[in-house]
């Protein structure tokens, strides 16, 4: 980087349009105390959850023309005519796992020699994420699988996350429900399902153990919390040890599910884990059909379309989050009709509340990237999640090579 860089935060382009922003108005100011080599120009944006005012008002430079910048901060993928040849890019491009929705975006940004780090792939040495909104997706995720059942069974409504004006409104919600004896299951241990008890713990739920929520009866809210030892096996019959879950990780096709009891005995399912399409599958579009089956509500935050949860038909938007899935037929029908399943599978969640999202999110960009993304990048931070460099793949993305040029 040279010495004065010059770094815009950009309105977001892509439709549906989303409100969230990578740094909030207070980190943009504390950004240039901080680093005094970083001048900020804020583009300016009638959709953005923090206003054009409350950046000027902090003495920020906010300019519909972003041409002078070096670098460019967004969140979601840019539209395509927007993008500036010979800029530095930061955002969230779902290109690196050769998403076919995205290939001419990947094809525009190497032919504008462009340089595109992408959020997703900025890892400490240990291969951990540092900046994610995962959090915010288990924490409105699980608000709108609650939200579901409220209007499934009749019981109570919830306002919708995105016109509460944060998050200590959206739990004050929370807090005052009274919930009938509902059995919540939570699959996966990370950002997204610890999101999800969040939202959960103004409740008081009791949690109970895997092996008693599918072998007790209980007359009041009850939720339990699935790792892969709960809801797969090795196929080769050896037992999870210590080092299982990493060989999980690498190895998920040597492992078959044992999630189809927990079908008998949930009623909503709030599904947080991480996928691998080499995964088995939690269920198989049959499973819907047992007598016993239980499960009414399917928080899918996942949002794997098909795989491996068969009625995640699409990915819903937040002003219409909620469908129907006919387990008869396999196909979509009404949300709340008694024979379908209740699907909530919005794949842009954080984006209902997207203040304290973006304001989680620039401090964990502040505190974990931008030394390295504004200094020297000893710990190799932005080296490793440079997708395209100056318009060519880097080595670590060559494996992109026939996906960019349309040969697979």
């Amino acid at each position: 980087m040279k010495d004065k860089i010059v770094v815009g935060i950009l309105k977001e382009t892509k439709t549906p349009p989303d409100r969230r922003v990578p740094i909030g108005p207070r980190r943009a100011r504390e950004i240039q105390n901080r680093f005094p080599n970083v001048e900020l120009i804020v583009q300016s944006s009638e959709i953005r959850c923090f206003t054009d005012n409350e950046f000027r008002d902090l003495g920020l430079h906010v300019s519909s023309d972003i041409s002078a910048c070096d670098v460019l901060l967004g969140v979601k993928e840019v539209h395509i005519p927007e993008l500036i040849p010979d800029k530095t890019y930061l955002f969230f491009s779902h290109t690196a796992k050769k998403q076919s929705y995205n290939r001419s975006l990947l094809q525009h940004i190497v032919e504008k020699k462009i340089t595109l780090i992408d959020y997703e792939y900025l890892t400490d040495q240990h291969g951990f994420r540092l900046v994610a909104f995962g959090r915010w997706a288990g924490i409105v995720g699980a608000y709108n699988g609650l939200r579901a059942c409220g209007e499934r069974f009749g019981d109570f409504t919830l306002k919708p996350a995105h016109e509460c004006h944060d998050l200590e409104e959206m739990l004050t919600h929370v807090s005052a429900l009274k919930l009938p004896p509902l059995r919540i299951l939570i699959t996966g241990g990370g950002r997204v399902a610890h999101g999800a008890l969040e939202t959960l713990a103004p409740l008081n739920i009791k949690e109970v153990s895997p092996g008693d929520f599918l072998h007790k009866k209980y007359n009041m809210p009850v939720f339990s919390r699935l790792d892969p030892w709960h809801y797969t096996r090795r196929k080769d019959g050896t037992a999870f040890g210590p080092d299982g879950f990493n060989h999980f990780i690498q190895h998920p096709q040597e492992y078959e599910s044992t999630f189809f009891p927990y079908t008998k005995k949930t009623d909503l399912f709030i599904a947080s884990h991480f996928w691998n399409p080499q995964s088995p599958v939690f269920m198989k579009p049959e499973d819907y059909l047992a007598p016993d089956f239980s499960i009414k509500v399917i928080a899918d935050i996942s949002c794997d379309i098909k795989k491996p949860i068969p009625s995640t038909l699409r990915a819903s938007a937040i002003a219409e989050p909620f469908y129907g899935y006919d387990p008869r037929s396999g196909q979509e029908s009404d949300p709340f009709s008694k024979e379908n399943i209740t699907v909530m599978a919005v794949d842009n969640l954080p984006g209902e509340l997207p203040r304290d999202a973006s304001v989680d999110f620039g401090k964990a960009l502040m505190d974990s990237v931008f030394p390295s993304l504004f200094g020297k990048d000893r710990e190799k931070i932005t080296e490793r999640a440079t997708i395209v460099k100056n318009g060519k793949l880097t080595k670590r993305f060559e494996y992109l090579k026939g996906f960019l040029y349309g040969k697979e």
